[in-house]
């Protein structure tokens, strides 16, 4: 199911567990402390907004559980995406104050600016440090990675390995650095600290960040590590019903 505003007040219960249990609970984590969680809704999914859709519980959304993660790292400031059924996201997850973080909004309406337009859009929200982007399309057990960028580096990306629904992957990694070389063996994740200034000569308006990625990796300067527990794209409904039917065969 996909959580709607109904729902919002059925799962607050659950939702205070979890802020009790994670709140005030700090680790070493980013240079930065700011962290913008996509919801990007390139799917219509269901009714309800992307990040709202539950793939085992109905009250645990993949959007909240990147905001636990953010908790768990050390990050205070939590910047969300919103678009498709936004004001969902907003009524379920709040101001942040019941997890012990500040959580602003960065509001794209019904013009959906793809994740390089809706971190662009974001950047004042974000500061000056490196942050935080998790896309709330994946579902995995992944921690916030405890990276720190080189002084040179424009970011980081997480990848894993390809999954078997694609028919290539993106990079490779070599010495620590994403490569684009032949025969590709990993994947983005979904979970990257950039700097603000690999978004420097970007102007207002939709486009992917992908452009950005490969430019930083052409230059040497877009480090890589690869994730090899659980991991999951849920963007399309068969890969959601794909996973709901593992998961269904498997204990919690």
């Amino acid at each position: 199911v996909a959580p709607g505003l109904d729902d919002a007040v059925e799962g607050a219960a659950v939702d205070d567990q979890i802020a009790d249990h994670w709140k005030g609970r700090r680790a070493p984590g980013l240079d930065g402390d700011l962290v913008a969680v996509g919801e990007v809704p390139h799917v219509e999914l269901t009714d309800g907004a992307t990040g709202l859709v539950a793939v085992r519980h109905p009250d645990v959304l993949e959007l909240l559980a990147a905001v636990v993660r953010a908790v768990e790292a050390g990050i205070e400031h939590v910047v969300i995406n919103l678009g498709w059924h936004g004001d969902q996201v907003v009524a379920r997850i709040g101001s942040g104050e019941r997890f012990g973080v500040d959580i602003a909004y960065s509001d794209e309406g019904d013009d959906i600016l793809e994740t390089g337009g809706g971190i662009h859009k974001a950047l004042p929200l974000l500061g000056d440090d490196p942050f935080l982007v998790i896309n709330s399309d994946i579902f995995t057990d992944m921690p916030v990675p405890d990276t720190r960028l080189e002084d040179d580096h424009l970011g980081h990306l997480v990848t894993v390995p390809v999954p078997s629904y694609l028919d290539h992957g993106d990079f490779n990694i070599e010495d620590g650095l994403i490569r684009r070389t032949a025969n590709p063996r990993y994947t983005y994740a979904g979970f990257a600290i950039y700097r603000p200034e690999l978004f420097a000569d970007c102007e207002s308006g939709r486009f992917s960040v992908v452009p950005l990625m490969f430019a930083a990796a052409d230059a040497g300067r877009l480090s890589g590590s690869v994730y090899g527990g659980r991991w999951a794209d849920i963007g399309t409904p068969e890969r959601l019903a794909t996973l709901r039917e593992q998961l269904s065969r498997t204990p919690e």
